[in-house]
């Protein structure tokens, strides 16, 4: 069964420096048909004016994933850690028994495009946590590269829950396939292009979640743009 979440009918936050959408309840905005997905609370696509950003604040409990499409995003915590996002990196924090952190736009002309995810981790209180790594465009091209994972398998970040991020980049025309296994449920979010995933149009901003799905067939359906899909991996 895939169920389709449309990228118009999410949930919007606009104010004069943020424009983001909502795949599920997030601060005002509540639907109680899309509070969550299995482990997975947050998927926030943000866009962030120039010289603007998320003052200092307080998270915790939670495992928090940036994912940088266009620009760059300043990040800084009261861990001591202080990074530059951009596209290809992939952020991981923990937050565990609290964490305060701000997240900046550094640019004084361009807007940062970004996914903002939150994932619950397996346990409360745990120690407060951060990691960072590169994934570049051209090992994700055409196939799927995991991303983020319990162990950290292959290179991927760490996430203390039963979840595998993985990511693909396809190009014009091409395709990707992907087998869950049994109990397992994906999350599909089209984060630029449109894509079909078994005979189904997904469009930039669309998410979509699977269940008793064995096997996923994911392809890029424009002629001339390349397009980017995450898929979650779920307990």
């Amino acid at each position: 069964m895939i169920s389709l979440r449309p990228s118009a009918d999410r949930g919007r936050t606009k104010i004069d420096w943020l424009d983001s959408w909502h795949s599920f309840s997030f601060n005002e905005y509540y639907d109680p048909q899309y509070s969550s997905f299995r482990h997975l609370r947050v998927i926030n696509e943000d866009f962030v004016s120039p010289g603007m950003g998320f003052a200092t604040h307080g998270h915790r409990d939670m495992e928090i994933i940036t994912y940088v499409l266009e620009g760059a995003l300043e990040h800084k915590d009261n861990m001591g850690n202080q990074s530059v996002i951009r596209p290809g990196e992939v952020q991981r924090m923990s937050a565990g028994t609290g964490v305060l952190h701000s997240e900046f736009n550094p640019s004084s002309s361009a807007s940062v495009h970004l996914l903002q995810i939150w994932i619950r981790p397996e346990k409360t209180s745990l120690p407060p946590s951060y990691e960072q790594k590169a994934f570049p465009i051209r090992e994700r091209s055409d196939s799927f590269v995991l991303l983020a994972s319990p162990k950290g398998e292959d290179g991927s970040i760490t996430i203390h829950q039963d979840v595998s991020l993985l990511a693909s980049y396809l190009k014009p025309g091409s395709s990707v396939d992907y087998n869950l296994l049994p109990e397992r449920h994906a999350w599909v979010q089209v984060a630029r292009g449109q894509v079909m995933m078994n005979n189904i149009t997904l469009q930039p901003g669309d998410g979509a979640a699977v269940s008793e799905e064995s096997a996923l067939k994911i392809q890029n359906i424009s002629n001339d743009s390349a397009a980017e899909v995450l898929l979650f991996d779920l307990s």
